[in-house]
This record gives C-alpha cells, sequence and structure tokens, in this order.
C-alpha cells in the first residue's frame, strides 16, 4: 500500500510556554479557572494538540484538579480536508487550574 510519507512531517509543535503564561496571567486575578474558562478567553490555534498540551500542563506545571462528576465541552475552529471551516468539540471531565 502506498503512504504519503508528508504525513510524517506535518507536525504540529505547541508553544507550552504561551499556554504557561496565560495560566500564569488568568491566575493573576483569581484563585482558580476551568480549562473551558482559560479556552474561551483565548480560543485555541492549534486545535486538539494544544489541548491535549493544556491537560499536560494541568498535570505537570500548575496545581491542577479534575471534576470527573462534571463534564465539560470545549468547541474550536478548525479547517476539514476541503479547507473548509468547521467547529470541533471535545468532551471531557472539567479541568480546574488553580494556584
Amino acid at each position: 500500500e502506498d503512504i504519503d510519507p508528508s504525513a510524517l512531517f506535518d507536525q504540529v509543535v505547541v508553544d507550552k510556554a504561551r499556554l504557561t503564561r496565560h495560566i500564569r496571567h488568568a491566575l493573576q486575578d483569581r484563585a482558580q479557572i476551568t480549562l473551558r474558562e482559560l479556552v474561551a478567553t483565548q480560543p485555541l490555534q492549534q486545535g486538539l494538540a494544544e489541548l491535549v498540551a493544556y491537560l499536560q500542563l494541568g498535570s505537570d506545571a500548575f496545581n491542577a484538579v479534575v471534576d470527573e462528576d462534571t463534564p465539560e465541552v470545549i468547541h474550536w475552529r478548525a479547517e476539514d480536508e476541503d479547507g473548509e471551516a468547521v467547529t470541533r468539540k471535545a468532551r471531557l471531565p472539567r479541568g480546574i487550574f488553580m494556584r
């Protein structure tokens, strides 16, 4: 089967330092903020890859909790295979970042 090798080079690099600054800035004025609120104030630019990076930061760099009993839907804009704008969404337990 023919495989398109260009897929190997279509990697998305997420700027975790930018996301970290966004979280820290949001926590200057409040004790906690949800992931959904963070995305509402600064929409995802890199879609699912950026969402996963936020989740990783929540476990690596910040005090964070996951409220398994409260699901949230995170929306972002993306392009489909034809270049058309579409809205994507992910349903996940509420993530809360705290200072």
